[in-house]
């Protein structure tokens, strides 16, 4: 007897193949027949006009924490995300040193989101440990973030690494990877990632290399330097003889605009030399960060305490403003490339700056009777550098070219914090591609779709068996209806959850039905499906 079958649907398997009416019979967990099925059940689900899919996979977000604060995940589980992948950008609560842990916790806070509470792990396997103990309603991934590895030997230290600070940091490294890390991850436009050569990104990506595992990056420039950047993080992965995962892929700033088929076109030319390159995109035309990014690399030096020091400074203050003020060959100055109109606060930390939340920097500026930038320098020092943005600085344009290219997947990048005034895509990413890019527009295909958010993500990343409707596999499943599944998250009302999806099933169990979370906790910690091959071992972790 069955666990659980869902009857009477269009079944879209995750492959790319056509959909085909059919049932999905579900035991232990796992998926255990597809097709016409007459097998009796204890529960079943009439999906009549409606879609079975995979559990949708967020490859690329910043839920390290919020997961700890609300493991019923419903952000992700009412879109129906049934797994996250963690650690992205070199932004993570792991590894890291008891004397660096403050530190490493002022430097994620904006994006990964509390850090009030005790955190009760120093290790990647620790935070796994804890990560499973807190039994959350989806399934997580990691990766191990360089920007906490730096950290945790050389602080903000803006230099490259002596040998001995190389090989702490590679231990650390290799402690992850063995813990069933995905790869590593860089942010490159964050200090202290900023601060690092491509010489010592390559040595470390040789540990990575050796399991077979990814580096994903924000690359260093998505604006004049876009091309650049691209080309630096492929000849890392080249020297290192590492698969390469292009994060966020984009072109900021209105003259940039169009450059996405250049950088699109340096990946098709790194994989027509047999390097293994993707990449992957959200569907809106704006991103989200911290505040602190504004900054020119040099003012983060030293961290939060640091940088807040420095601006109290009028001389280190009037320096930032006259860079800020043009365009900067050697960082990504976003502000000269979008504007400060194109700049709002998302999230704050204190009553004073949530009363700002959703307005733009050039009304704050006219608020304060300051200029922007000395507005947004006392809005840091008052928030003690948490503050969260969101800014508009894509094309749309540019946005469909990366979603209809056929080595991208989909993925939010949403932050953390989910209060306040978050970047819609932390409520609306998935359900959005369907509604505007499958239904309204036919950019792709619903099959193209699923498997973007799927079979790709679930391949990419090693997940092992999931992300296909195939017995044997992983029985994380999202039922939906495709005339109706759209995102209702704006810009200025985002915490909405989207319409349209009938139930979301993690490992078996119904754990969301008709916008209704049942209380299933069920998700587990996957363990990336890496072959091992250092020291002569041959295994998989």
């Amino acid at each position: 007897m069955l666990d659980l079958l869902i009857k009477n649907g269009r079944v879209v398997d995750g492959t790319g193949n056509p959909w085909y009416f059919g049932d999905v019979g579900i035991k232990d967990g796992l998926i255990a027949a597809t097709g016409r099925l007459d097998q009796e059940s204890r529960e079943v689900i009439d999906a009549e006009g409606k879609v079975i899919a995979p559990g949708f996979i967020d490859g690329h977000c910043h839920s390290d924490l919020l997961i700890l604060d609300q493991p019923f995940s419903e952000v992700k589980m009412q879109q129906g995300v049934t797994t996250e992948v963690v650690g992205n950008c070199g932004l993570a609560p792991a590894p890291y040193l008891q004397k660096t842990r403050e530190q490493l916790k002022s430097y994620v806070a904006s994006v990964i989101g509390t850090t009030e509470w005790e955190w009760q792990w120093e290790t990647i396997g620790e935070y796994i440990d804890v990560l499973s103990k807190s039994r959350p309603s989806e399934n997580v991934a990691t990766y191990v973030a360089h920007g906490a590895l730096r950290i945790s030997v050389m602080g903000f230290e803006n230099r490259p690494a002596t040998e001995s600070e190389l090989q702490d940091m590679k231990a650390l490294l290799e402690e992850g990877m063995r813990a069933g890390a995905l790869g590593l991850s860089i942010g490159l436009l964050y200090a202290p990632g900023s601060y690092t050569k491509r010489e010592e990104l390559a040595e470390l990506c040789k540990v990575v290399a050796k399991y077979n595992g990814l580096l994903a990056t924000h690359i260093r420039g998505e604006g004049n330097n876009l091309l650049s950047s691209v080309k630096e993080v492929i000849w890392i992965a080249e020297q290192s003889g590492v698969s390469l995962h292009v994060s966020h892929l984009k072109a900021a700033g209105a003259a940039n605009w169009g450059k996405i088929e250049d950088a699109i076109g340096l990946i098709e030319d790194a994989r027509s030399r047999g390097m293994d390159v993707t990449c992957d995109v959200y569907p809106y035309n704006a991103g989200s960060t911290m505040m602190t990014t504004i900054l020119p690399p040099w003012a983060l030096e030293g961290g939060i305490p640091a940088v807040l020091e420095r601006l109290e400074d009028r001389s280190v203050r009037e320096r930032i403003k006259r860079e800020l003020r043009r365009e900067q060959e050697d960082w990504d100055n976003l502000i000269h490339s979008t504007g400060w109109q194109s700049v709002y606060i998302s999230a704050a930390r204190t009553a004073e700056g949530r009363a700002l939340e959703g307005k733009h920097m050039l009304e704050i500026s006219e608020m304060m009777g300051k200029d922007p930038e000395d507005a947004m320098m006392e809005l840091l020092i008052r928030e003690r550098g948490n503050l969260s943005i969101v800014y508009f600085h894509m094309s749309e344009a540019d946005v469909r070219k990366v979603i209809a290219y056929d080595k991208s997947l989909i993925a939010s990048d949403s932050l953390g914090c989910v209060t306040g005034k978050p970047h819609p895509r932390s409520y609306g990413t998935f359900p959005k591609v369907f509604a505007k890019y499958v239904r309204e527009e036919k950019l792709l295909t619903l099959e193209q779709a699923v498997r973007k958010v799927s079979s790709f993500p679930a391949s990419r990343f090693k997940l092992g068996k999931r992300g296909l409707l195939v017995p044997g596999y992983a029985a994380d499943l999202v039922v939906f209806d495709p005339d109706t599944i759209r995102d209702t998250a704006t810009y200025q009302e985002p915490i909405r959850f989207p319409d349209g999806i009938s139930c979301t099933i993690v490992n078996g169990k119904v754990t969301v039905s008709g916008k209704r979370h049942t209380q299933e906790r069920v998700g587990s910690f996957i363990p990336a499906q890496h072959h091992c091959v250092h020291d002569g071992c041959s295994r998989v972790t």
